[in-house]
């Protein structure tokens, strides 16, 4: 059995649950992870001892004792030595990360964007100005004839009935109005000016949240979050998200080495044509959360990645993944272009059911 019980690593009792165990790894990440002040070492063991007991069979050899590495491959027959592979050492502790400079002239949607158009907030409340002034304009003209031409006794009293049916429409709308404008009026004032909220947290976290404010408020309808918790959650489980009109991006942001990713059809991601063990994704479970919570709305995932050390940051197409790898540039052309197929939508429950999921 390794020398670390990973029982004691996780503070979970032996009989402890999937669940329970995927909790506890949870709330230690948020502190042993090197962006938070942990070791990689530590962590690494960390996620091994998660990886082990949230899998049935690893868990069943762990607790017999057996070993958990693979047995030694038979000795091969010697044959002539080759140069030693570049080895890539990790992640470089005196690189600092920097967002890219994105080019908004080679993004599709940038230019088709009104960034003055004026926000459409729903559910409507109240009648709305077009049905008022068309019940104005029937009154004047009511009014108008009822003046200017001698009527017959019966026209004159259809007039007045008609004349009186649209001064109570009238007085109807008038209050929708007023309840329409003081619910945007509470709501304006629940939310402020603001169109960000939450706070974002390590250092790649800081990278996503510039790069949202610089880019994805062009959207006038578009409003960011950082840090939330899945319902029955109070832990932040995914690091951000960007809601416009009724679509919503919930996105992970990670330091990784500089290499091509993708992620299969299961989810799992690839490192240059490899299988990633440098870190793991939960954006699934959450796109799936969020999509009960609010089935009015489409949602997506993405992970963004930024390299940890000097090089370059590739992903491949999206495909059939749920939250497939993507460089800043990629998540600001093609999800910019997703969301910009309604720029100009607030709407209210939505906005508020997302907001009260965040814990930052």
């Amino acid at each position: 059995m390794a020398e670390v019980d990973y029982y004691e690593l996780l503070g979970v009792s032996r009989g402890a649950s999937a669940a329970e165990v995927k909790s506890a790894y949870r709330a230690l990440a948020k502190v042993m992870h090197p962006d938070a002040g942990g070791t990689a070492g530590t962590f690494r063991m960390l996620q091994l001892a998660y990886e082990t007991l949230t899998d049935p069979t690893r868990r069943a050899r762990y607790d017999l004792g057996d070993a958990d590495e693979p047995a030694p491959a038979p000795a091969a027959a010697p044959r002539a030595r080759r140069p030693a592979p570049r080895r890539d050492f990790g992640d470089d502790p005196n690189y600092v990360p920097k967002l890219p400079r994105i080019d908004p002239r080679g993004i599709p949607w940038w230019a088709g964007v009104d960034v003055g158009a004026r926000i459409r907030y729903v559910p409507q409340v109240g009648p709305g100005h077009a049905p008022v002034v068309v019940a104005l304009a029937s009154l004047i003209v009511l009014l108008s004839i009822l003046l200017a031409i001698n009527l017959s006794p019966l026209l004159l009293a259809v007039v007045l009935v008609l004349v009186a049916g649209t001064v109570v429409a009238l007085v109807q709308m008038g209050r929708g109005l007023l309840a329409a404008k003081r619910e945007h009026q509470s709501f304006t004032t629940e939310i402020g000016a603001s169109r960000s909220f939450g706070l974002p947290g390590d250092r790649a976290e800081k990278l996503t949240a510039e790069l949202l404010a610089k880019y994805l408020t062009r959207l006038p309808g578009a409003r960011i979050f950082h840090g939330l918790g899945l319902p029955e959650s109070v832990f932040a489980d995914v690091d951000h998200a960007v809601l416009c009109g009724h679509r919503l991006v919930l996105i992970e942001s990670k330091l990784w080495l500089p290499g091509h990713y993708e992620a299969d059809e299961t989810g799992a991601m690839w490192r240059n044509g490899h299988p990633f063990r440098g870190g793991a994704v939960r954006l699934d479970d959450s796109i799936d959360a969020f999509a009960e919570l609010l089935p009015e709305v489409e949602v997506r995932g993405a992970v963004l990645i930024y390299p940890s050390r000097a090089g370059e940051v590739t992903t491949g197409d999206p495909d059939d993944a749920l939250a497939p790898p993507m460089s800043p540039h990629r998540f600001v052309a093609e999800l910019g272009q997703w969301l910009a197929a309604d720029p100009s939508t607030v709407d209210r429950d939505v906005f508020r059911a997302v907001l009260d999921r965040v814990v930052s």
